[in-house]
């Protein structure tokens, strides 16, 4: 499975019609949406794997046209962080990174060069998977 790369993630957003840009957000803030101007700002003091994550999770919302940045368990912003985690992480390396390093989510998102919210996000998927 061929990794999902930052400027493949820029041609996407091309093709949807959104304009990226990276500016210093000086806040909690990783990334935000804005659908009236289709635009993704990113935070461009992330470090370059935290940028690919944001941007992932920032086209789904562009995608959905998800209005407004509620980090706070709104459906869209579940959806977002499920769809996000879906894409950018192999099913197969998951499974070896866990076992390798004891299931400890640091150590497997530097393995997978993820953030440890996109993990987390997944293992909560895989949870909620077997749960059903």
């Amino acid at each position: 499975m061929k990794t999902t790369t930052y400027a493949d993630l820029l041609g996407e957003a091309e093709l949807l019609g959104v304009d990226v840009r990276e500016r210093s957000l000086g806040s909690d803030l990783a990334g935000c949406y804005y659908d009236p101007n289709r635009l993704i700002i990113i935070d461009e003091t992330l470090p370059d794997f935290a940028r690919r994550c944001t941007l992932a999770h920032e086209l789904v919302h562009a995608r959905y046209h998800d209005r407004g940045c509620d980090p706070n368990g709104s459906k869209a912003e579940r959806r977002a962080r499920r769809e996000t985690a879906l894409r950018l992480i192999n099913p197969t390396e998951y499974a070896i990174a866990e076992r390798m390093y004891e299931g400890d989510s640091y150590l497997i998102a530097q393995a997978l060069d993820v953030t440890v919210q996109v993990v987390e996000d997944y293992k909560e998927m895989l949870h909620d998977s077997v749960a059903v």
